[in-house]
């Protein structure tokens, strides 16, 4: 029975440098994208605790 063409791509995809290397820009892709939105995420909440200062002290 023949296979695929899509189960004979993903083989020859993994098989070949393409596969393994487009899986580790992935992974770092991934890693950049959680500390990039933890970062973001932080430095809001503290801007936003900053401002909330800056405003009841101007009250």
């Amino acid at each position: 029975m023949p296979t695929p063409k899509r189960s004979n791509w993903f083989t020859n995809f993994v098989s070949s440098e393409d596969g393994p290397t487009a899986v580790e820009y992935a992974v770092i892709l991934a890693l950049i994208v959680v500390v990039t939105l933890t970062s973001v995420s932080f430095v809001g909440k503290k801007s936003k605790r900053n401002f909330r200062q800056v405003r009841n002290a101007l009250r």
